[in-house]
């Protein structure tokens, strides 16, 4: 697995503990890392970017799911799906130069080790809707 997917998935998890614990975020990052020693520096740092991003433009990231993601409330969600989208969508408004299908490609190889089955396709179309909403948002810069 490759520095960047380790790390996707590493914040993922951090944001799933502290979507469970209802804990502070800095909380959730000395607690996540306590128990984790054999993460390289690189690794670690690109999660805890896409977790700070994640929780910092919360209400931007939640709103973007909640606007593509129709009929599903984001708290009725699964834990994990919700927990993959708001990682994909803090790394799409976080780090605008990574093409949108890269970090929609990474999320759905990770949702096939933690989601559901069917969710693939619910994150797909989620993902592809944010990822054409903020591209045509820039293009308009």
């Amino acid at each position: 697995m490759g520095t960047r997917r380790k790390s996707r998935e590493l914040a993922m998890q951090m944001l799933f503990q502290g979507d469970l614990g209802k804990q502070k975020p800095e909380d959730v990052e000395r607690l996540f890392w306590d128990s984790r020693e054999d993460v390289d520096d690189e690794t670690r740092g690109f999660a805890d970017d896409l977790h700070r991003l994640a929780t910092q433009r919360e209400e931007e990231v939640d709103g973007l799911i909640q606007k593509h993601a129709q009929n599903w409330r984001i708290e009725r969600m699964p834990v994990v799906d919700r927990n993959l989208l708001r990682t994909a969508v803090a790394e799409m408004l976080g780090y605008p130069t990574t093409p949108a299908a890269v970090v929609i490609n990474e999320t759905l190889e990770i949702a096939r080790r933690y989601a559901a089955p069917e969710s693939i396709h619910f994150l797909n179309g989620v993902l592809d809707a944010i990822g054409r909403e903020l591209l045509e948002s820039r293009l308009k810069l």
